[in-house]
């Protein structure tokens, strides 16, 4: 795809990506119950797995309310996912008896969804992260307690060809890149690259 690591990495890290053009095929439960099972076994602090999961499928009563919930330009090529996701995450735990807030909820639940991404990535399923939807929408439709915070939404499918997606996503339709570590790692503080020899070697 075109996309290579500067690092030693396992191929997965840059297989990964993100489309919106999807098949809309029925995705089978053994996969998502794989890729759960993939995020429930995320890192916490204090093991209290702040993350849930809320689950929508074609013409399952709830598809249509879940899509509702997303900005006009991202109804556009969701709708042919295969399962939309809600991830919540609370921000209360339980600490020797006490609840107290949980300062770590939404670090906590996004190493669940990388997890469950690329779980569903090695079962040859495609994920795309969502943040454009309405929160205070959700809350309110799906009776989510405020005790939870709500992180964002993943749309889940098979990758599809660019004549199911709108035109105007076309371009897009490709693998991204990312920064180098030079400009992402840092020795103490933000003034000093980590690794500020590769700069001049690049």
């Amino acid at each position: 795809m075109g996309r290579a690591a500067d690092h030693p990495i396992h191929p997965l890290f840059v297989d990964r990506w993100s489309p919106r053009s999807f098949t809309g095929e029925p995705v089978p439960d053994a996969v998502l119950k794989s890729a759960f099972e993939a995020a429930r076994w995320a890192p916490s602090a204090m093991n209290a797995q702040p993350w849930r999961f809320l689950v929508a499928r074609p013409g399952d009563g709830w598809w249509e309310s879940y899509l509702d919930l997303l900005m006009p330009r991202n109804r556009l090529w969701a709708g042919r996912a295969s399962a939309l996701i809600l991830i919540l995450s609370a921000r209360r735990l339980d600490r020797r008896g006490e609840t107290v807030e949980n300062v770590s909820h939404s670090f906590d639940a996004g190493a669940a969804w990388a997890n469950f991404a690329h779980q569903a990535l090695l079962l040859g399923w495609h994920t795309h992260g969502i943040g454009g939807f309405d929160r205070e929408a959700a809350r309110e439709r799906l009776h989510v307690p405020e005790d939870f915070a709500i992180e964002a939404m993943v749309a889940l499918g098979r990758r599809g060809d660019l004549d199911g997606l709108d035109p105007e996503f076309h371009a897009a339709e490709a693998p991204n890149g990312r920064r180098p570590l030079i400009d992402t790692v840092f020795a103490g503080s933000l003034e000093t690259p980590a690794f500020a020899q590769e700069k001049d070697a690049a």
